[in-house]
């Protein structure tokens, strides 16, 4: 399938088949997450993957009771690793180093500075890493129409909890659930603006 097809295929699917994911389909979808681009490569990115049926309800239930959570037989959580987003100073200096970044006054101070971030770094940081993420997992949706399977975005849910129900590690933060499945429902496209209204 070329990647336009994909996108174009591309739907959000609340209606999902019963059967499970096959695990290889899974570690497809996982490495093209994987292999996704990153600022300064921090890949600051971790992902827990949720097929047990409970663990499944108990998402629906921080997700705002929204069902299809529950009813396919994947949700990957895609969480920002703040540890990761500590590492840019010593992966920017291995950028500079191997010529794939040309050094700028402001990172040249930061280096030599050798503290962290200021708050306005920080910010930064957050944003790279939710960018960052969302490449991600744009990738992982892909890879799953290439596979026949569906996916659908869910941002409506409570961080904390879900970060407590999975144990997951104070450094990552769950910023996104992605339901995986093969689809029960094929919906039409959604309205999309014309290239005249989002080209500047």
């Amino acid at each position: 399938m070329e990647v336009m097809e994909a996108i174009r295929k591309r739907r959000s699917i609340r209606r999902y088949q019963e059967r499970g994911v096959p695990k290889e389909h899974l570690e497809i979808i996982l490495e093209a997450a994987r292999l996704a681009p990153s600022s300064s490569n921090l890949q600051s990115w971790k992902f827990k993957v949720v097929s047990d049926p409970d663990l499944r309800r108990a998402l629906r239930e921080a997700s705002f009771g929204q069902k299809f959570v529950e009813r396919a037989p994947v949700v990957i959580v895609g969480c920002v690793d703040f540890a990761a987003m500590e590492e840019r100073s010593r992966r920017i200096l291995e950028l500079l180093r191997a010529g794939a970044l040309r050094p700028n006054l402001s990172m040249i101070l930061r280096y030599l500075r050798g503290s962290g971030e200021d708050v306005e770094g920080e910010e930064r940081a957050a944003v790279n890493g939710a960018i960052n993420l969302a490449i991600a997992m744009e990738h992982m949706v892909l890879a799953a129409v290439e596979l026949g399977l569906g996916t659908c975005w869910v941002r409506a849910f409570e961080p904390e909890r879900v970060a407590g129900l999975l144990d997951i590690p104070s450094h990552c933060v769950p910023l996104a659930l992605l339901t995986l499945g093969y689809p029960r429902e094929d919906p039409e496209m959604r309205p999309r603006k014309g290239l005249d209204e989002i080209v500047l």
